[in-house]
């Protein structure tokens, strides 16, 4: 179950130049429970790399500008994301430097959603035992320890008090830890139980109870035009600053 969870919270970059072609696949992988994000092109793509950790990156070879392949280099040289590569070329030269620079897979266009679809999951779950993926029961960052079965917050030990609208958020956070989160895919993992203004207040009460500075947030940060993160990197670093 924890495997299956994992998959479908994953969250896809999409690189791609047509336009058409993103949104049909953006629609596609959200209608399937999946995060997603999208880039025209690897200067973009790169940008949104900087403050979004994904989980899976689908990369087209033809673009204009610097090319899937030459991007796929840059990426290789400092991460080992899950690539899949989008081609219309079909010879086996090609699919080789693809897989030689560091790709994970390849599928020809034009192809089924389905098969798309079985393969990204095939992806994810190869680098999921890879990785050792193991379901926990809490999650730590910095002082704070929050218990993802009882929705309780400590800090040192001691409990801090949240409203069950807290809880229930910060939970949605700690499910997807070093992760940017939208309004849009908050509201769904919460169900629609939580209004855009009443996930902004929210966030604001959390942030009184965690943060030393709210000005510049050390766990729950802002990603600029997209949302929030709840930050667990370098955490020993800040416990005795929270």
């Amino acid at each position: 179950m924890y495997l299956k969870r994992f998959i479908i919270n994953s969250h896809i970059l999409i690189v791609d130049d047509d336009q058409k072609l993103r949104n049909l696949l953006s629609d596609f992988l959200k209608n399937n429970e999946f995060l997603v994000s999208d880039a025209s092109n690897a200067y973009d793509a790169q940008n949104l790399m900087n403050s979004i950790i994904f989980d899976l990156i689908i990369l087209d070879i033809m673009m204009p500008g610097k090319t899937g392949l030459q991007f796929l280099k840059e990426i290789r040289k400092n991460s080992r994301v899950p690539i899949l590569m989008l081609t219309a070329m079909s010879s086996t030269e090609d699919r080789i430097d693809g897989l030689e620079t560091g790709a994970d897979d390849y599928l020809s266009k034009p192809f089924q959603p389905k098969e798309l679809l079985l393969r990204i999951k095939n992806i994810l779950k190869r680098n999921s035992y890879v990785n050792k993926v193991k379901p926990s029961s809490n999650l730590e960052f910095g002082p704070f320890f929050f218990n993802m079965d009882s929705l309780n917050l400590y800090k040192n030990g001691l409990s801090i008090h949240l409203t069950t609208s807290e809880q229930n958020l910060l939970q949605c956070f700690a499910k997807m830890p070093n992760k940017a989160l939208s309004r849009d895919d908050l509201n769904k993992m919460l169900g629609g139980k939580m209004e855009d203004r009443s996930i902004d207040v929210a966030i604001t009460r959390i942030r009184k109870k965690i943060e030393k500075d709210q000005r510049f947030p050390t766990y729950l940060q802002t990603i600029r035009g997209f949302g929030w993160k709840l930050n667990t990197f370098n955490s020993k670093e800040f416990e005795n600053e929270a």
